[in-house]
């Protein structure tokens, strides 16, 4: 990207990087904020390269990432979630082609997706 001096560098976060999961979310919520910094410093270092960065945080997407928790009462909140309120991974694709689809004069720093029904 640096050599050609473009293109677009997408991360995936979550909503989880926004509210805490806890108990038994706690460090899986500090890597997604941390995505965030990342994303935002990224952004900050390659503006000048006409390198966007753009990260997009879902809430409950229908994955295999809700069968992978350990904390009895985490998992049985995150399946009432998604039993209630997932949405398909094609709604984050959807999000991702919206950001890569603006000019390139235009970048979206920032996509945060939920279900309707999910109610943070």
């Amino acid at each position: 990207m640096l050599k050609q001096k473009s293109g677009h560098i997408i991360n995936l976060a979550s909503v989880f990087g926004i509210k805490v999961l806890a108990p038994g979310g706690t460090v899986y919520c500090t890597t997604r904020a941390a995505v965030r910094t990342l994303t935002e410093g990224l952004r900050m270092e390659l503006h000048s390269e006409n390198i966007r960065c753009t990260m997009i945080s879902p809430g409950a997407v229908l994955s295999d990432l809700q069968n992978s928790t350990s904390d009895p009462s985490s998992a049985k909140f995150v399946k009432e979630l998604y039993d209630k309120a997932g949405i398909s991974a094609d709604s984050v694709a959807r999000a991702i082609l919206y950001a890569i689809e603006q000019p390139a004069d235009v970048e979206i720093d920032e996509v945060v997706l939920r279900p309707t029904a999910q109610d943070f």
